[in-house]
């Protein structure tokens, strides 16, 4: 195989494990039922896939890609925030660390792994403010307490499933750049949500053939965008803040 069929990402000088957590999670989600980009080689200063050529979205192809992240989730995770099999490094979220802590809830893990990190680092750098930051902690102290806990098992997750990470190929949906963690399924399918995707409503017509989802799943997505939101906030100015207060109060509205 020639250079000209991989793809390099190089940076001399990487957090510790950033290639390397990227590596595991595509290897990880592959595992699991999922079409992620091989990995051909990765070191602390450099990571080698196969070249994707990117080609129109189909509805066929997206079909293909709700069933197979229905099959993805279901091949579960060793607990909430746990990190891929066999990997024991770091987590991230783009170049953002991203805690990989075990807790005994969901709604406890979201909280303390998954906003609050990315809400502090968003209020330090203004694009949260004083008046917003009260509703937020009010949701986050409802998620805390176990308001929307389910008997879900920790699922297989990508993310960092934005439309950006799905790369379109004439032989289907290919994931890239994962923030791959053992979380709620519902939180992969709300990011997908958030910036639109091609053909969703056949991503998640497909995916429910093959694992249902619960009754109010559409009313939970504020909730479960949360995080990303978080995470936009930290680094992308206050029109995220106003979005992740938003969010917020949508999820306080549920219970």
């Amino acid at each position: 195989m020639g250079d000209s069929d991989r793809f390099v990402k190089r940076r001399m000088h990487a957090s510790t494990g950033f290639f390397r957590a990227e590596a595991a999670g595509l290897a990880w989600l592959s595992e699991g039922g999922a079409r992620a980009a091989l990995v051909y080689a990765v070191d602390d200063s450099h990571i080698e896939l196969e070249r994707l050529h990117p080609a129109a979205p189909t509805r066929s192809a997206a079909s293909r890609l709700g069933a197979q992240l229905a099959t993805m989730h279901a091949a579960g995770a060793g607990y909430f925030g746990c990190p891929p099999d066999g990997y024991a490094g770091p987590l991230y979220i783009g170049n953002r660390f991203m805690p990989s802590g075990q807790h005994e809830s969901w709604g406890t893990f979201y909280v303390q792994d998954r906003v609050l990190p990315f809400l502090e680092i968003a209020v330090a750098a203004g694009n949260v403010t004083a008046t917003q930051r009260p509703d937020i902690d009010a949701a986050c102290d409802l998620i805390s307490a176990g308001a929307f806990d389910d008997d879900e098992p920790p699922a297989r997750l990508h993310g960092d499933l934005w439309s950006g990470n799905v790369v379109w190929t004439v032989e289907g949906a290919v994931l890239i750049d994962p923030a791959a963690h053992g979380g709620h399924r519902e939180t992969d399918l709300a990011m997908l949500d958030l910036f639109g995707c091609p053909y969703l409503d056949m991503i998640l017509d497909a995916y429910q053939s093959v694992r249902p989802l619960r009754p109010g799943w559409r009313a939970r997505i504020p909730l479960h965008q949360l995080h990303p939101l978080a995470v936009h906030a930290a680094g992308y100015g206050p029109s995220y803040g106003q979005a992740l207060h938003s969010a917020a109060l949508l999820t306080s509205e549920l219970v």
